[in-house]
């Protein structure tokens, strides 16, 4: 731990750093890759929506020995539709049927009944009308759009509009690859679900938002030095934060993973399922986006105006003279050693006698002056 902290420590001065935008393309392709995967996905399994979006019915049994797999025959048989069990914690069954029209609920809760064995007024169901899932459905997109709306407005003002595109981009991918894997898993979409996106969506923001304050003050008066580019500086401010973006995900995910993994599959609370994947997801793809899309993609943006790109041609030309400077003086070293002549053996040693002068007391006269 002590060495992870000297690293992050080295990090955030500048010392040593990983370059993460002179590699940007290769997490492009990463990206664009794992993208195309989750389209892919959600174009050829779909969605599986619940009934809050579809409408249906949900029927909670009290605790029967009934397997889930007869339970799923029994309503199939009942319904026409097929359904999803879910085995609950206290030995219940939750029978969900999607599409089914509500005003069977009463023939179906009888007919269950005498499948299970058990009195009607035993079983409880909860009716949701498809205009009402309709409804939420729709609900769920706007506010899915006005939230992004708000963002980019946000970001423009707060930053620039580059970083507002960048940082929507990163949205977009992150909500791309959640509802892909949702696609490709088969779990079920619920308002928990969306809560979910949502929530991540405010994280993966609050990641890049750090980034792009660090990017922001480091770049004030970038024009006046002939140092560093935009890119260089951006590659700073990905380095000085990365340590902390770890941290954050990590003790993010923590908790998340206890919900999927724990709750939803050791314990068999599928409940928790439709929001802990969407979190657990998203709170990785987040992460990974605020670093190796947002902020890259920004130094993209930025380098194509007028004074970045004067900018970068003075630093990379006085990269050059300074690298032919040091050719040369290695060069000009070299040359030196060669030239200077072999020890023979016989140096001097011991001080130097000045001879002494040829006229000294000449013209002087000898004796007293008369």
């Amino acid at each position: 731990m002590s060495k992870l902290g000297n690293i992050g420590a080295r990090l955030h001065r500048g010392e040593i750093s990983y370059d993460f935008i002179g590699h940007r393309k290769l997490w492009y392709g990463i990206s664009i890759l794992i993208t195309i995967t989750a389209i892919l996905g959600l174009a050829v399994r779909g969605l599986n929506m619940g009934i809050d979006f579809q409408g249906g019915a949900v029927f909670t049994t009290e605790k029967t020995s009934v397997s889930v797999s007869q339970a799923e025959d029994y309503a199939k048989e009942a319904s026409g539709h097929d359904a999803v069990v879910q085995k609950l914690g206290n030995g219940t069954l939750r029978i969900q049927i999607a599409g089914m029209d509500t005003q069977q609920s009463d023939e179906i809760k009888n007919k269950l009944a005498s499948d299970f064995k058990v009195d009607p007024e035993k079983i409880a169901a909860d009716l949701v009308g498809p205009s009402w899932g309709d409804q939420i459905a729709n609900k769920a997109w706007q506010g899915l759009a006005i939230f992004m709306v708000l963002v980019v407005i946000y970001l423009a003002i707060a930053f620039e509009w580059r970083m507002a595109i960048a940082a929507l981009v990163a949205l977009i991918h992150d909500i791309t690859i959640t509802v892909g894997i949702y696609a490709l898993v088969g779990f079920e979409v619920t308002p928990g679900t969306v809560i979910g996106l949502l929530t991540i969506l405010g994280y993966s923001l609050y990641d890049t938002v750090v980034v792009f304050d660090s990017l922001k003050e480091q770049t004030k008066d970038i024009t006046k030095q002939n140092r560093w580019t935009y890119s260089d500086i951006a590659n700073r401010s990905i380095n000085g934060t990365l340590v902390r973006s770890i941290n954050t995900t990590v003790v993010a995910l923590l908790p998340v993973a206890g919900l999927l993994f724990i709750g939803g599959g050791f314990l068999g609370a599928g409940t928790l399922n439709d929001i802990s994947l969407s979190l657990f997801v998203g709170l990785a793809a987040g992460a990974y986006s605020s670093i190796f899309i947002a902020t890259p993609l920004v130094a993209d943006l930025k380098e194509q105006e007028p004074a970045m790109k004067a900018l970068k041609k003075r630093v990379l030309a006085k990269r050059a003279q300074a690298e032919a400077e040091e050719e040369f003086a290695d060069a000009r070293g070299d040359a030196v050693d060669d030239d200077e002549p072999e020890d023979t053996g016989h140096a001097v040693v011991g001080p130097r006698t000045q001879p002494a002068s040829r006229g000294r007391g000449r013209g002087r006269p000898s004796g007293k002056r008369r």
